[in-house]
């Protein structure tokens, strides 16, 4: 099975392109949303950051506080990189499990969405790594309609995480997404040709 590893800045947009990437029958796993499965109480995985962050992590209802977290964490490296080591072990053993269900299944391709591809070390699982990426102005205006967080919250997160250059580097494929949808089909047709994953063009 040929595993598409998709990441890049926060507010690049891959989940447009893992959306892109279904359009053609290729399934994704979000790999954010595998995390929010997996901090949803009861969670062995939220009670080991409980006990490392503190009950001050958690919302009245016993959930996760991430506007907590975050603040506890993103400016901190050596938080950050407890944190880190806590999720991704959760999140990548729940990945692969889901992968090998997948190939399994006999899906012949699939697309995973992995902001933190490289930091949980899930690059190592991937035919090839894809790198979405978009201004900086951009990315922020992004990010700031999808979260509601304030300004300087957001360039603190933006702040931590790999820069473009690292991306540009470690990536089999680069996705520039400053434009419209229409503008990452031609760039997403050449890797499913590249990989060689029967797809039906959408160009005219």
């Amino acid at each position: 099975m040929v595993i598409i590893g998709l990441t890049g800045p926060t507010g690049a947009g891959k989940s447009t392109v893992r959306e892109l990437f279904a359009t053609y029958g290729v399934p994704g796993i979000d790999a954010d949303a595998v995390y929010s499965e997996l901090i949803a109480p009861p969670s062995p995985c939220l009670a080991e950051l409980t006990r490392i962050f503190g009950t001050s992590i958690l919302l009245p209802d016993g959930s996760l506080d991430r506007k907590a977290l975050g603040k506890k964490v993103f400016s901190n490296s050596q938080s950050r990189a407890m944190l880190n080591a806590v999720t991704h072990r959760y999140v990548m053993q729940e990945i692969r499990r889901r992968l090998a269900d997948l190939e399994k299944a006999g899906v012949p391709a699939v697309v995973l969405d992995a902001p933190q591809l490289f930091e949980a070390g899930a690059e190592k699982d991937c035919t090839a790594i894809v790198a979405v990426l978009a201004d900086p102005d951009s990315r922020l205006l992004r990010v700031t309609k999808r979260d509601g967080r304030s300004k300087e919250e957001i360039l603190l997160r933006m702040e931590a995480q790999l820069k473009e250059d690292f991306f540009r580097s470690n990536a089999d494929y680069v996705l520039e997404n400053n434009g419209a949808l229409a503008d990452l089909v031609p760039g997403v047709e050449h890797i499913l040709q590249a990989l060689q994953i029967p797809f039906v063009s959408q160009l005219a």
